[in-house]
């Protein structure tokens, strides 16, 4: 399943992305955690900040799903990391300077512990 443009094009400006990925059970969801999100070429992309041990991230590539909350609703997702694909990585990283430029924690963001956190958040259903 893919994201809709329209659904593409709310989540491109939207700065509320929270990340509940599911428990070891499969169906209880973390609480949730607010972090960055940009959408690149049609596909929804975000980072740890702590990189790969970061809890939602290990939560979330252990389980491979949960739900989010961005754009003002709530959707049940699958996680899927993003990893030594640099063609990718840059164009994430460009599109976190772009929407996020100004941002105190704009750099941190572009070194290799959150990019070696990236995950492509998908629809489940």
């Amino acid at each position: 399943m893919q994201w809709t443009t329209q659904r593409l094009a709310q989540f491109a400006t939207a700065d509320d992305l929270r990340v509940s990925p599911f428990y070891g059970d499969g169906q209880t969801c973390g609480t949730p955690t607010w972090i960055w999100s940009v959408v690149v070429a049609d596909h929804l992309y975000a980072r740890a900040w702590n990189g790969q041990q970061s809890s939602w991230y290990r939560a979330a590539i252990e389980q491979g799903g949960g739900w989010i909350h961005l754009a003002g609703k709530n959707f049940r997702v699958t996680f899927t990391p993003v990893t030594q694909q640099p063609g990718i990585t840059a164009r994430v990283d460009a599109a976190y300077r772009q929407k996020y430029a100004g941002s105190a924690y704009l750099l941190p963001m572009l070194q290799a512990g959150p990019q070696s956190a990236t995950v492509e958040i998908m629809p489940a259903d």
